[in-house]
């Protein structure tokens, strides 16, 4: 087999085993597999993606060969833990969506990962990432985080989501002045506050929260998108704090007491003209 990208997709296979002929293989694609452990790969080491989504392995293992590793995806398998990666130091994008990892932990050598996907796990503390600067992107939504702390390290973070968590106040982003997208939804955030040096924010999603009150962001002049759904604003002159974001395109701000204004949207189209949609409706002209 001289192919490049190996996809073993619903092969029903239970056990890795007969991949030696694979030496050359750059991808290998076990997703949606009946497998338990991760065994037999050592030949593999011309590896640069590998993909185990959605099986039934319960362990990091027995990945120490595969140097040249540069994607990794364990999402939806039974990991408890973060693990084994120690020789993966070209690794730039780790998935490990929905599994059962309760905390952050042993990713100190991946000093060159980009992408840290760990959304819907056990984790309680956001820890252990100063030595990931390269950082673009981390998810961390549906878990159960309180606090927003430990990130100064991330000066490259472009990206930062961590919706359907426990968090009660925005703070500890100072440091990330290169942040463009921050999903908070779904948390229990009071006030908007401590995004100060996040001057770069494209898009500010903190829809299903507790807002009562739209400040402290009219420094934000790069905003394009605004989500504030389900939250508790009812002062239309809350929307002039978002008068400096000449690119606004979308505004969400459905299930907030300002809805039960028959005049809603003509008060959003006259307030932030450079508006194109207003919750899930486009604005014909």
């Amino acid at each position: 087999m001289a192919s490049n990208d190996v996809d073993l997709v619903h092969c029903r296979i239970g056990k890795i085993e007969g991949l030696e002929v694979l030496q050359k293989a750059k991808t290998l694609s076990l997703r949606q597999n009946l497998i338990k452990k991760i065994e037999n790969l050592d030949s593999l080491s011309a590896l640069r993606e590998l993909d185990f989504y959605d099986n039934q392995i319960r362990k990091l293992e027995n990945l120490h060969n595969l140097t040249e590793l540069e994607q990794l995806d364990m999402s939806f398998n039974v990991l408890r833990k973060v693990e084994g990666l120690e020789q993966l130091t070209r690794l730039k994008k780790l998935f490990l969506l929905h599994n059962k990892i309760s905390s952050i932990a042993n990713l100190e050598h991946l000093a060159g990962l980009e992408m840290l996907e760990l959304g819907s796990n056990r984790i309680r503390v956001i820890e252990n990432l100063d030595s990931l600067t390269s950082l673009q992107s981390l998810f961390l939504g549906t878990n159960k985080i309180t606090r927003l702390q430990n990130l100064d390290a991330l000066h490259n973070l472009t990206v930062l989501s961590i919706q359907s968590n426990r968090i009660t106040k925005i703070e500890g982003l100072q440091n990330l002045i290169n942040l463009k997208e921050l999903y908070l939804s779904h948390n229990g955030v009071e006030v908007i506050e401590g995004l100060e040096n996040n001057k770069k924010l494209t898009t500010l999603d903190i829809a299903a929260n507790r807002v009562k009150k739209i400040e402290n962001i009219s420094h934000l002049t790069e905003l394009q998108e605004f989500w504030m759904n389900d939250n508790q604003i009812d002062n239309w002159s809350d929307l002039d704090e978002l008068k400096n974001a000449t690119s606004l395109e979308t505004v969400y701000l459905e299930r907030n007491p300002l809805q039960k204004d028959p005049q809603y949207r003509r008060k959003i189209m006259l307030a932030l003209p450079s508006v194109r949609q207003i919750d899930a409706t486009f604005i014909r002209f």
